[in-house]
């Protein structure tokens, strides 16, 4: 969706020209959560048993490959900035990935080693994808760059609200259940808010390999009771007010209304 909303916001005309790169990268993502949900051991994922759960490790894993190969058959076909673009992007989710299984269960985790994850693992998709829109609709490097910054910071924002719901969220519109963060000694944002304030069953829940059901609830509870759920949703309205900030002047289109809806659609969800 970024992607497309992209091209047509900078006068993209052919919607043909982009859907092959848009789908690429969404293939990406897809692969990367059937790779997510093996290392985290993962039962549900959108609402269903994921597919490590139903099909096994040997399958998922597979899959996840094969999806990996047919995005980059999709991507060959541009020119070699975006080629090389698209695999940028997957150097960087790989380095989130080894990142943040580095701070498992490390209290020692700070915001900025909590950026440097978020800005590898998630936004470097929603990044790639607003910058190779406005690339191929024809957009002058001055707004590419501008627009590659617009997916950086919609990333950041979408990953710490993704991060509240895992607190406060309900799991018939997450479609799985809260609380994964804990469980898998994730540095989420309000883990990592809350570790700072020294609450000690976040701490002892955090730092256990194989938390029980009563610490975790002991510990969610701590969270939502403190600040840490608040300070997670001031700092994901600034980066969304950046990615805002960003496209204000783009000329009006359905394409910048798009993109203007999306920031306010991820700062507001509820699933």
């Amino acid at each position: 969706m970024v992607t497309l909303l992209a091209f047509k916001a900078f006068g993209g005309k052919k919607v043909e020209d982009i859907v092959d790169i848009a789908t690429a990268i969404e293939l990406i993502h897809t692969a990367t959560l059937l790779h997510d949900d093996i290392i985290d051991g993962a039962e549900f994922r959108r609402g269903k048993e994921s597919a490590y759960k139903k099909f096994g490790l040997k399958a998922t894993l597979v899959t996840g490959d094969f999806l990996f190969i047919k995005a980059f058959e999709f991507a060959g076909k541009f020119d070699d900035t975006v080629v090389q673009w698209t695999a940028d992007a997957c150097t960087r989710l790989t380095e989130g990935e080894m990142l943040q299984g580095f701070f498992n269960r490390n209290t020692d985790v700070t915001f900025k080693d909590y950026l440097e994850i978020v800005r590898r693992k998630t936004a470097s998709l929603f990044q790639t994808g607003a910058r190779v829109g406005a690339y191929l609709a024809g957009a002058n490097p001055s707004m590419v760059k501008k627009m590659d910054q617009y997916g950086l910071n919609l990333g950041i924002a979408f990953q710490m609200i993704d991060d509240v719901l895992d607190i406060v969220g309900h799991k018939e519109l997450l479609g799985k259940s809260i609380g994964m963060d804990l469980r898998d000694g994730n540095p989420s944002l309000p883990i990592i808010l809350a570790l700072n304030a020294r609450q000690k069953a976040v701490t002892e829940a955090f730092e256990c390999s194989q938390p029980t059901n009563a610490k975790i609830r002991e510990a969610i509870e701590a969270i939502s009771q403190g600040t840490a759920i608040q300070q997670a949703k001031t700092f994901s309205k600034s980066y969304a007010g950046r990615a805002f900030t960003l496209i204000r002047k783009l000329p009006p289109s359905l394409g910048r209304n798009g993109l203007k809806t999306l920031v306010q659609l991820i700062v507001e969800r509820d699933f």
